[in-house]
């Protein structure tokens, strides 16, 4: 006899890479826009420098505290592209965790050294931080939600 899940789920190593391409994608693309437009405040001129280079994470300028904003802001729309693209509040850690791994990966390759910066650090938790436990509430917003069930229906077969 098999015992009844609530949600069984399957392995699908196809789903998850795609949706870890997929939340890569959205949270760079919203980033690339922040950063664009703190450099257009900031009246600096756009580099890839500013969102992979570790120097660029400081507080001495207006255009380091903007791409420090940028990066903030940017976590909460990844938490938005969790809710979107993950749907599951179980899993929101495991791919904020995954994004961040994969930005450490790229920074480190890009820079040729491993990040030394401590606001680097500090930033990367925080936001990874926030990543995960706003794409938790959205999902488990959604997931909690009420499940309509027709008891109109179901009363009036009953009255008769």
């Amino acid at each position: 006899m098999k015992s009844g899940t609530f949600r069984s789920t399957q392995w699908d190593p196809f789903l998850l890479i795609t949706q870890i391409i997929s939340v890569q994608c959205c949270v760079y693309f919203s980033l690339g826009l922040l950063v664009f437009i703190a450099n257009l405040v900031a009246g600096e001129n756009y580099r890839l420098d500013n969102i992979f280079e570790y120097h660029e994470i400081h507080v001495s300028d207006l255009g380091g505290r903007l791409i420090i904003c940028a990066f903030v802001t940017n976590a909460f729309l990844g938490s938005l592209a969790l809710w979107c693209i993950v749907r599951r509040a179980k899993l929101c850690l495991d791919f904020s965790c995954t994004f961040h791994l994969f930005h450490l990966l790229i920074c480190w390759y890009y820079n040729s050294a491993f990040p030394s910066n401590i606001s680097w650090w500090l930033l990367n938790a925080t936001t990874a931080t926030i990543m995960c436990i706003g794409g938790e509430f959205l999902c488990l917003k959604s997931e909690l939600k009420e499940i309509p069930v027709g008891y109109s229906a179901l009363n009036q077969k009953c009255d008769v």
